[in-house]
């Protein structure tokens, strides 16, 4: 880390996520992989977790995985590892089906039945949730009640920007109360450019942009408005080597296998610039709201 950098570190502790789901179960390829061929799909979930895990030991960082339920009940030993590490277990639905492509019984059911399986799996409550591909918005906003009605206490599943899959640029850029106070929804972490709200908080941005913009708009978020970031990438994201798709059109091939080789490396570099923590911790225990 260079002096300049070890110099705006700072008090603030950042939320470090994961979407824990594998390769194959992106949104991206729905249109070429179905779910009920995921089972023939070779797994690499497992060992990219264990990866990550190891990665977030050598950094003394605690982070939290929103994890799918599908997984949980295959790979239960992979939950098992992660909170006996010290990290958040959280929801990540059952299967990686979007809200917005759900009714509201089977959104009820699908989070219902996720939450069900992580805990039975991990001994531990559940308190978190991120939608799928960040899928609740202006049309569902029902969503956050039903959240809260089956007992979660936080969501992450808005992203303030404009986006062709997901977003709500008129969203706040930072934790607020939803579900009549009963539920906290924690935007992923975007930056005002030139008016505009720009993700710099992980995913395939991290891996478009240059680090030094992350580094620069995390250090804005940190040091001129005083707030906590919220961070998030995939175990397939540190897997270059994983099973490439056919049938992919262009921009979905572009985003899923831009510089993969570079993630690991710049995850190494991030962890050492900035402070690391649980969402819980950093935002059920200490609330800020705007």
């Amino acid at each position: 880390m260079s002096e300049k950098m070890s110099e705006t570190v700072g008090s603030i502790v950042n939320a470090m996520t994961v979407d824990v789901e594998d390769y194959f179960q992106v949104s991206a390829f729905e249109k070429n992989i179905s779910r009920d061929d995921w089972a023939s799909h070779s797994s690499r979930v497992e060992e990219n977790t264990d990866r990550i895990l190891a990665l977030f030991a050598s950094h003394n960082v605690k982070a939290t995985f929103f994890t799918l339920g599908w997984l949980a009940e295959r790979y239960p030993t992979m939950i098992h590892r992660i909170v006996e590490q010290g990290h958040e277990l959280a929801s990540h639905g059952w299967d990686h089906q979007r809200a917005t492509n759900q009714s509201k019984s089977e959104f009820r059911q699908d989070i219902s039945r996720a939450k069900s399986m992580l805990e039975d799996v991990s001994g531990h409550v559940i308190k978190g949730y991120r939608a799928p591909s960040y899928s609740i918005c202006e049309k569902n906003l029902w969503a956050l009640d039903i959240l809260a009605d089956e007992g979660h206490l936080y969501s992450s599943s808005i992203v303030p920007i404009k986006h062709d899959h997901y977003g709500m640029p008129d969203a706040s850029r930072f934790a607020f109360e939803v579900a009549q106070g009963r539920l906290l929804e924690i935007p992923v972490t975007t930056v005002p450019v030139f008016n505009r709200n720009i993700n710099c908080g992980g995913g395939g941005w991290f891996r478009l942009f240059p680090y030094a913009f992350t580094r620069w708009a995390l250090k804005q978020v940190n040091q001129d408005e005083n707030m906590p970031c919220n961070f998030y990438f995939h175990p397939w994201e540190i897997d270059p080597y994983q099973p490439k798709i056919d049938g992919l059109s262009f921009k979905t091939k572009f985003r899923h296998y831009l510089n993969l080789n570079k993630m690991h490396g710049r995850l190494e570099d991030l962890l050492q610039d900035f402070r690391w923590g649980r969402m819980d911790e950093i935002f059920l225990d200490h609330t800020k709201l705007r």
